[in-house]
């Protein structure tokens, strides 16, 4: 038989347990980077809603904002890995371009079927994302310059290849964008998989961990027996693989192949990676953070057109938000060096 004291005290533990359960909970959530994020884009949300109560209407959620929002979240997700890293690939934005265009003439001009030109575009892109790689780690490219090269080669590439537009007229790649799934369209359902896809990959998985490894200290990871060229090349082949869904995506969207059709998407993706808590230095960051900055430049972006602000003032707004991202950056990397500065003091090294 239990007595008063035994069940008293009982409940008082429990109670203490609980309650430090709750603290602890509230506090990793208070110092996740995400929060804020989060927090800011219903906020930036409501703002315009109030402005324009249609920019929330079931219609522009699906398209321009869906639409806009699994292009924009498909190329951060590809950036982030990269970055992540301690690199960066300034190349998404004109490759997607170009996989507009290459897209449009393989299924029109070529005349290949659908799913083999999703296949082939998606492909061509993983390609060029182990060039890149390549360049990396074998010839010892700054990753800015070897994606730099590739950013200027594409420009001219889709304008050669469609000096005109290419009209789309395949019922089944129309559909990439202009179709739903019990209401949302299936952009925004591919982006979702890639998105979790690669929350598995980086949270749950042995390899994602050593991509952590690469970007945090190259050096320590190559001793620790991590292959980081394969784990390099491995974030490049990722990353040019979403320029090419983002091609067909966009694509499907505008019904032609049409050059320079995404201008300064690359800008966007890396400014959705850093707003989304993906430090520069690389080793840090994760996919919850990113897709909430795909989405907060996604309502930004079009939250401005729909109160009519001027697209000079646009872009002006997407960077004072990469500047604001970046600072809180780097004071986040030098309180993590305080802390552990302090962690470990000069006296007690010895």
């Amino acid at each position: 038989m239990k007595t008063f004291g035994m069940d008293t005290a009982g409940d008082v533990l429990t109670g203490r347990s609980v309650k430090g359960a709750w603290s602890g909970a509230l506090r990793r959530l208070g110092n996740a980077p995400e929060v804020g994020i989060i927090i800011a884009l219903v906020l930036v949300f409501a703002a315009f809603t109030i402005r324009n109560p249609l920019f929330a209407s079931p219609s522009d959620l699906q398209n321009p904002l869906g639409i806009d929002f699994a292009g924009f979240g498909i190329l951060a997700v590809g950036e982030s890995l990269t970055i992540i890293t301690a690199g960066i690939d300034l190349s998404v934005g004109s490759l997607t371009a170009f996989f507009v265009v290459a897209s449009a003439w393989l299924n029109v001009t070529a005349h290949l079927p659908m799913l083999l030109t999703c296949i082939v575009t998606v492909g061509a892109g993983a390609l060029w994302g182990r060039w890149h790689g390549w360049l990396i780690t074998r010839l010892g490219v700054a990753p800015f310059v070897a994606t730099l090269v590739t950013f200027i080669f594409a420009v001219g590439a889709d304008e050669a290849i469609a000096p005109n537009p290419i009209p789309i007229s395949s019922a089944s790649f129309l559909a990439i964008s202009g179709s739903t799934v019990v209401g949302v369209p299936v952009a925004v359902i591919i982006f979702l998989v890639i998105a979790i896809a690669a929350w598995v990959f980086l949270e749950r998985t042995y390899i994602g961990r050593e991509l952590y490894a690469v970007g945090g200290n190259a050096e320590a990871a190559r001793l620790a027996g991590i292959p980081i060229n394969r784990r390099i090349v491995l974030a490049y082949v990722v990353s040019g693989a979403c320029a090419g869904v983002v091609g067909l995506i966009e694509a499907s969207r505008l019904t032609s192949g049409t050059a320079d059709s995404v201008s300064g998407w690359e800008l966007i993706a890396i400014a959705a990676a850093v707003i989304g808590g993906v430090s520069l230095v690389g080793g840090q960051g994760r996919l919850i953070g990113v897709v909430a900055g795909a989405a907060l430049l996604v309502v930004l972006r079009d939250g401005l057109v729909a109160i009519n602000v001027n697209a000079y003032y646009q872009s002006m707004v997407v960077g004072l938000v990469l500047l604001a991202a970046i600072v809180v950056d780097r004071l986040r990397v030098r309180r993590l060096e305080g802390a552990g500065r302090k962690r470990v003091r000069p006296d007690r090294v010895a």
